[in-house]
This record gives C-alpha cells, sequence and structure tokens, in this order.
C-alpha cells in the first residue's frame, strides 16, 4: 500500500488515575526526521517512544506530541525544608538587633520565603507508566499510517492517470517522427525541382539526404524508453512500501529522454509535444515527493 508522507494521528487514554494524549502530525523529508515533545516526568522514555515509532514509519518530518496528567493525590508530596527556615530565622534576628527593628516575622510569611516549603514529586513504577503511555501510542501511530495509506491511495490514483497520458504523447511522438521525415523528402524533391528545373534528379542523393535527416531527428530510443520506464513506474506503484526513492529516480530518467527529444526536434508539433510530456513529468515529480 502506497503511503503518502503526509498524515495525522491521534489518540488519548485515560483512567481514574492518569490521562496520556498522544498526537502525531506529519510533512515531507527526505529522511525520518522526529520532533518529540512531551512532558518532562516522560523524558527518561525518549530512546523507546523513538524506537517504536521507527516501526511505523519511514521517512517524514513528524511531530509528536504527548501531554500526560496524574490524577493521584501521591504524585506529589510537600517538602518542609527545616535547616532554611531556621537559617532563615537566624538573619531575621541578627538584622533585629543590628538594626534595632521589630521582629514581625510569622509562620505565614516565614512559609513563603523561597525553598522553605516545596512541591517535590515521587517516585513513579515506570514499568506502569510506560503501560501507561505505549497503548495511545501505539494506538496514535495506526491511525496516523491509516491517514497515511488513504492519502497514498489518492496518490497513487493520480499518479496512474498522469502516466496514461504520458504514454499517449510518447505514441504521439512516434506516430509523428514518420510524418516528418516523409514531409522532409517532399520538401527536399520539390527544392530540387525547382532548382533543376527538367534536369534528371537523382534518387538515390535525395534518399541519401532523407536517410542523413532522418537519423539527426530519430528519438526511436527516446520513445521506447519512456515506454519502458512508463511501465516500470507502474510496477513500483503496485509495490507496498519505500518506494518514494525508487519513484524519483524513475522521475529522473523520464525527463532525461524528454529533453533528448525535445533538443532533437525540428518539428513544431513534436516540440510541442515534448515541452508537454516534461510539464507533466515535473508534475508526477511533485506528486512523487509527497510519497514515503
Amino acid at each position: 500500500m502506497i503511503k503518502s508522507m503526509t498524515g495525522f494521528g491521534r489518540a488519548e487514554a485515560v483512567t481514574k488515575e492518569w490521562k496520556i494524549t498522544v498526537e502525531l502530525k506529519s510533512v515531507n523529508h527526505r529522511y525520518l526526521d522526529l520532533n518529540i515533545k512531551m512532558p518532562r516526568k516522560l523524558n527518561l522514555f525518549e530512546g523507546q517512544v523513538r524506537n517504536l515509532i521507527k516501526t511505523y514509519m519511514q521517512r517524514g518530518k513528524v511531530d509528536i506530541f504527548i501531554t500526560y496528567e496524574d490524577y493521584t493525590a501521591g504524585s506529589v508530596a510537600l517538602k518542609f525544608n527545616r535547616d532554611l527556615a531556621a537559617e532563615y530565622l537566624g538573619y531575621l534576628k541578627e538584622m533585629e538587633q543590628e538594626f534595632q527593628l521589630k521582629n514581625d516575622i510569622s509562620v505565614t510569611m516565614l512559609s513563603r520565603y523561597p525553598e522553605v516549603l516545596t512541591m517535590e514529586e515521587q517516585p513513579v513504577n515506570e514499568e506502569e507508566l510506560w503501560n501507561c503511555l505505549e497503548t495511545p501510542l501505539k494506538e496514535a501511530c495506526t491511525r496516523f499510517v491509516e491517514a497515511r495509506e488513504r492519502e497514498g491511495k489518492h496518490l497513487k490514483n493520480d499518479l496512474l492517470a498522469k502516466l496514461e497520458g504520458l504514454d499517449e504523447k510518447v505514441s504521439m511522438v512516434e506516430k509523428r517522427s514518420p510524418e516528418v521525415v516523409q514531409a522532409y523528402r517532399e520538401k527536399l524533391e520539390t527544392k530540387v525541382h525547382e532548382l533543376l528545373e527538367d534536369s534528371q534528379i537523382d534518387d538515390n542523393r535525395i534518399a541519401a539526404e532523407v536517410v542523413l535527416f532522418s537519423d539527426k531527428i530519430c528519438n526511436d530510443e527516446e520513445t521506447v524508453r519512456l515506454h519502458s520506464h512508463i511501465r516500470g513506474m507502474k510496477k513500483i506503484l503496485s509495490e507496498q512500501e519505500g518506494i518514494g526513492r525508487k519513484l524519483d529516480f524513475m522521475a529522473q530518467e523520464m525527463n532525461r529522454e524528454a529533453n533528448t527529444i525535445l533538443s532533437k526536434s525540428s518539428d513544431i508539433q513534436i516540440s510541442d509535444i515534448a515541452i508537454d510530456l516534461k510539464t507533466e513529468i515535473e508534475k508526477i515529480r511533485e506528486q512523487i515527493q509527497n510519497i514515503e
């Protein structure tokens, strides 16, 4: 199944104790580029998250957003720093004596001094926490891949339609080429008649000139290769995955053949067809950039 590099997936897991939300979205990229944003509490799982995600995709710039909410009361604990509080009080008493000031410090005021009272996260069971994260992560990745496959199906149909159009244009070049040679022969004979009037015409010389002209504009090799590339690209489109780079290479080869046809052409119709070929091939290349 062809996959687009554009995708989106979201999943959420909620229990009485916690809530984890995972969201993935991606755009085109030559390689796999993972950008993970998640709470500090989950940072220890970054390696596991990356390894899991890599089993679902090969290319694309993917942004992963993970949020975590803990509903358990025991997730954090209040800590009282007695030594620091005592040190604050000691300095306050020194200030009272040295500056003859009234010491009006209260418990409430002291508790507001920096680091006297702090919230401290309690140790968590890493295995349990990973199990909480793994389920929505896998579900989000599955939905992400499904979205890529749906978009990939549309891309495949569009590419096949474009390839059929290319094939027709190549056939038009093949049909037109003998007509160009025949038109050249007729034009050459007419000119020779005008120059020599009633003198005898050397048919062999005219035939030789026509052969030289035919060799010069011959595009048989290019059209045969284009047909072959088109068939090859259709075959690649039937493969399962990892086809983006193959298709891009084939498109480059097709563009090279179209350029050669254009450079050899001395006929307006063939030149116009060759330009159309190049335009359509460029459109195909742009679409290919969206394929994983």
